[in-house]
């Protein structure tokens, strides 16, 4: 079983910087595709970024230039920090892994959730 854990979200007001992270853990050969979606209430679950292995990264066009997605291969944890926040950021974040276990077969993750909440 493979467990995917957010931390990093809070409160903060216009204008600031959040850094969250999404570590993977259990019986991981290696890990494909990550990506961070969020969803605000009433609202369809929306992709914000996402990485491959590689480091090739996409963004939904609302984020770029504010946003940015990394990750670290060797600790199978991936990171999204956040700047000039806006209101409208607030949102659930959730964290979604593409991940490969030592028999080759495949399987997909998404993590709890982390609250991000910005003020104006």
């Amino acid at each position: 079983q493979v467990q995917l854990v957010e931390s990093g979200g809070g409160l903060v007001q216009a204008g600031g910087s959040l850094r969250l992270s999404c570590a993977a853990s259990g019986r991981i050969f290696s890990i494909n595709a990550m990506g961070w979606y969020r969803q605000a209430p009433g609202k369809q679950r929306q992709l914000v970024a996402t990485i491959t292995r590689g480091g090739i990264t996409n963004y939904a066009d609302s984020v770029k230039g504010r946003f940015t997605i990394s990750r670290d291969n060797a600790k199978n944890t991936m990171y999204l920090q956040m700047n000039s926040l806006k209101p409208e950021d607030t949102a659930v974040y959730y964290c979604n892994a593409d991940v490969m276990y030592y028999s080759g077969s495949r399987d997909n993750y998404w993590g709890q959730g982390t609250q991000v909440t910005v003020s104006s």
